[in-house]
């Protein structure tokens, strides 16, 4: 690892914890956070790093560096990175950030951060920065309190900085309200008719809106894209008929809006990870 840290010793609050091994193989568990104060100014450089970082600017203005690509960061603005990759962050001369943090690991953190550098990159401005504040710092306070169920509440405040972060982008800040109104009628259209004969195509007609655009803007809102909102209803109502009727996996399959019942077999096997017959004869033996 090649670390540089020179708030080594000046870091206006630190606490750094060892995770027990239930920890490790259960739940988020926190590494080290702080406070960093505008007196005390720090210059971070690290790579190969194993753990993530969620930090927020409570005031002042920063600069952070992630693979080669440099952001500039003021008061409100929060960033969250791999560890592993090299970056580098310091804060300004002239106007000295107020930096909170937390290096964090385990659950389903790389996926958790795949899926966030998937829909932005590493700087994000949450509208809620309250909230970002407000469990960095219940993480440290717990975490210096020693309380015995102190692992398990540190771990539902990183899954709330990691709420936090994947919603951004579907604060009403971020998005112009006609586009939100017309691409929640889209979503509504689609679980109102998944079982009929849909298409981009159609949608885009319907709604008045350019195939690129329904396709981008969609998915940038709604985290998927319209196919797979369309396959999830159909197999969730195929799931109710499995479960709760007597029919054939040919006639649900029609009934749910698929042509073919060999590609609705495929379809719920991909996403159940279980055959049409073994899904039914789970439920319900």
């Amino acid at each position: 690892m090649d670390k540089k840290d020179s708030s080594l010793g000046k870091v206006s609050r630190r606490i750094i914890c060892t995770p027990s091994p239930a920890a490790k193989s259960t739940f988020f568990y926190m590494q080290e956070a702080g406070c960093i104060n505008a007196d005390d100014s720090a210059v971070i450089q690290r790579q190969d790093l194993a753990s993530f970082q969620i930090a927020a600017v409570v005031s002042g203005k920063g600069e952070l560096n992630v693979g080669g690509e440099t952001f500039q960061l003021v008061q409100g603005d929060c960033f969250f990175i791999d560890c592993r990759a090299s970056h580098f962050y310091k804060s300004s001369d002239n106007d000295p950030w107020e930096l909170l943090w937390v290096h964090f690991n385990g659950g389903t953190s790389q996926q958790y951060y795949d899926y966030f550098i998937s829909q932005s990159r590493n700087i994000f401005r949450p509208a809620f920065f309250d909230k970002v504040v407000s469990a960095i710092t219940d993480i440290i306070d717990v975490n210096e309190r020693k309380e015995p169920d102190a692992e398990i509440i540190t771990s539902k405040y990183i899954v709330d900085l990691l709420t936090l972060a994947l919603t951004v982008n579907i604060s009403d800040q971020q998005y112009d309200s006609a586009l939100k109104q017309k691409l929640a009628a889209v979503h509504n259209y689609i679980d109102d008719h998944f079982t009929e004969d849909l298409s981009l195509e159609k949608l885009s007609s319907q709604f008045y809106i350019s195939k690129y655009y329904l396709t981008r803007e969609y998915k940038r809102i709604y985290g998927k894209t319209i196919f797979q909102h369309i396959i999830t209803a159909r197999i969730n109502y195929g799931k109710s008929l499995l479960r709760f009727s007597d029919k054939s996996v040919e006639e649900i399959a029609h009934l749910c809006g698929f042509n073919d019942q060999s590609y609705f077999a495929r379809q719920f096997k991909k996403s159940e990870n279980l055959t049409c017959f073994s899904y039914r004869k789970m439920w319900r033996d």
